[in-house]
């Protein structure tokens, strides 16, 4: 078991790590949402009740009172939602540090944008995720809190510049990611420096036996909800790195404006309901003129195309490999139908992933894709429909262990 193989099965071990947290992370905070909005009052409530709901599921019933601040009487067993997010987060930073800062010359650096060190890219993506919260929670604290409607018109301004800036300096692929982990960082942040805080400002409260102020309930609820009409865009941007239409549009930015819009129609439709008030349609009609729009702009026209910046030492020495000539002459007979800037294989309008392998400097730069991919696998290309033979794929093995380790 060599190097790559075990940093392939640890980013996969991290990605699925990172999507079960995130399920019920986003599990819990739809749930609670949905919960809080659809309370009632009925009569014979406990003192200090907010309101009730009966949910009926596997089979049994279940009675739920909300206490605004807190129960006369703190109970034994107390739940705390906070895991979740925490684990969340922690799984995503450590799938950013080896996805994107272990392989920052592939996935992260783009030489025709900005000219950056390793270090210095992986430098600027990690105090980029906090600067977000900085921003963001002075503006929560500031007389703008009392303002919830400008609050989220400059949430949704700072995002936009974030998008923005992100794609000035880092491939298209990275931007979009890094935007989603800007978000989720804000996200996380809430729960961790407002939301639970305040909640045991309130539990010391009540076991000292003094009255909590209902002033932090109202606080970590505004913050709830900004992180409810923020999932759903979070989710598209961790998926788009797959969908080149997404990441690679000159536009790409906008594209992920036009996404966080989307978001709040989205869950304006569901809170609404939710809160037993009538429906607005109209919402679905908005989110679908909306991705009509990001359509659109995808069609506007694509980024550069990865590859054409000159060789970095690691892609001088592939291509210097005894192996590569044989390696050019394999990738162009059976790769280069559909990782073609123009492909020639029928229904297919761009490369897969946006990966084009038609320059030497192209297929050095993607050495380690087509080792695992092709070499070390049969995934590529699927179904084996170019018929690439075991002595091919051993060629490639032999020039990604000759010059492409290290």
């Amino acid at each position: 078991m060599d190097g790559v193989n075990l940093h392939d099965w640890a980013a996969f071990a991290i990605r699925w790590l990172h999507v079960i947290t995130a399920i019920a992370w986003i599990g819990s905070s739809f749930y609670f949402i949905a919960l809080d909005l659809s309370l009632r009052k009925a009569p014979g409530l406990p003192e200090k009740a907010h309101g009730e709901e009966w949910q009926v599921h596997g089979g049994g019933f279940y009675h739920i009172t909300k206490y605004l601040v807190a129960p006369e009487r703190l109970p034994e067993h107390l739940t705390w939602f906070k895991w979740e997010s925490y684990a969340t987060w922690l799984s995503g930073a450590a799938m950013l540090m080896v996805l994107y800062w272990a392989q920052a010359e592939l996935y992260l650096i783009d030489p025709a944008k900005v000219e950056l060190s390793t270090w210095a890219a992986v430098l600027i993506s990690a105090l980029s995720l906090g600067i977000g919260w900085v921003i963001y929670d002075r503006l929560c604290k500031s007389r703008l809190g009392e303002n919830p409607t400008t609050l989220m018109l400059l949430l949704f301004a700072l995002l936009v510049v974030m998008a923005w800036g992100y794609d000035q300096v880092f491939t298209g692929r990275a931007a979009l990611l890094h935007l989603g982990a800007f978000t989720a960082t804000i996200m996380t942040a809430n729960v961790a420096m407002i939301i639970i805080p305040n909640q045991r400002i309130v539990v010391a409260d009540l076991k000292a036996g003094r009255t909590p102020d209902p002033k932090y309930g109202k606080i970590a609820k505004l913050r709830s909800t900004h992180n409810n009409y923020l999932t759903l865009p979070v989710v598209f941007l961790m998926l788009s790195n797959h969908y080149p239409l997404a990441f690679a549009s000159r536009y790409n930015w906008l594209i992920a404006a036009l996404v966080f819009l989307m978001g709040v129609t989205i869950r304006h439709f569901f809170n609404s309901s939710h809160a037993g008030k009538p429906k607005p349609w109209w919402t679905w009609g908005a989110t679908v003129a909306l991705f009509l729009g990001i359509v659109w702009l995808s069609s506007l026209g694509t980024q550069r195309l990865e590859g054409e910046a000159d060789l970095t030492a690691r892609e001088a020495r592939l291509t210097a490999d005894p192996h590569f000539e044989a390696v050019r002459d394999i990738v162009a007979g059976r790769c280069s139908m559909c990782h073609a800037a123009e492909p020639s294989w029928e229904g297919l309008a761009t490369a897969p992933k946006r990966v084009v392998l038609e320059s030497d400097a192209q297929i050095a730069r993607h050495a380690r894709e087509i080792f695992l991919q092709a070499g070390l696998t049969d995934a590529m290309p699927p179904g084996n429909v170019s018929y690439i033979e075991p002595e091919e794929r051993a060629t490639l093995r032999a020039w990604f262990d000759s010059a492409g380790r290290g």
